[in-house]
């Protein structure tokens, strides 16, 4: 018996970028996605999901814990309150998405490695303000998603770099060094890549 794989159609995709960073060519004048680093966390069948982990939004943490009514428990990490928002990508959004370490089991969650996990839930941010939150986290609104071929046909026409993913870049880098950092994982000079975009 043969495994899918095996038996895929030539030229069909088995290409399974989860866990992946997308890294927009510097050539990308889109709106949304130039300048832009995006970690994967889903590509099958259906398609690809993703966050922008590197486009901050004008609200942070304490604003978004206002708006959906949550309080922050009294010595509960206070700089996580200042934390801001990103821009996870233009579906859906008008609603949370959470990238953080796993732990705790949440009504909503995809486990993508044994670094990340993905919750659409509002109980991870329940957490949060109780103090027993991830220790690790990045919240966005909306998420970015492509149709099934979609994104493959992007790459394919040099729209998208894509390189393993790593946690440290998508936690811990200050927001502004995410994307040469995620270049820097391809061992490209980022200023090297610059100066060749634009050739045919």
């Amino acid at each position: 018996m043969q495994s899918a794989s095996e038996g895929a159609a030539p030229g069909s995709s088995t290409l399974n970028l989860a866990n992946h960073f997308l890294i927009a060519m510097p050539a990308m004048q889109d709106p949304i996605f130039g300048g832009t680093v995006v970690y994967v966390c889903e590509h099958n069948e259906n398609g690809v999901l993703g966050v922008v982990i590197n486009k901050p939004t004008d609200m942070t943490m304490d604003v978004l814990f206002e708006r959906i009514d949550l309080k922050l428990a009294a010595g509960s990490d206070a700089p996580i309150v200042n934390e801001p928002i990103m821009f996870g990508g233009p579906v859906q959004d008008d609603r949370g998405f959470v990238l953080h370490t796993p732990g705790a089991r949440y009504s909503s969650s995809l486990t993508v490695t044994d670094e990340v996990a993905f919750t659409t839930s509002i109980d991870v941010l329940e957490a949060v303000a109780k103090g027993e939150g991830p220790q690790r986290m990045l919240v966005s609104i909306g998420y970015s998603g492509w149709s099934p071929g979609q994104l493959e046909d992007e790459i394919g026409r040099n729209g998208w770099l894509t390189v393993g993913a790593s946690a440290d870049i998508l936690f811990d880098f200050p927001i502004a060094e995410r994307y040469v950092a995620a270049i820097k994982l391809l061992g490209i000079d980022p200023l090297m890549l610059a100066s060749e975009a634009g050739h045919a």
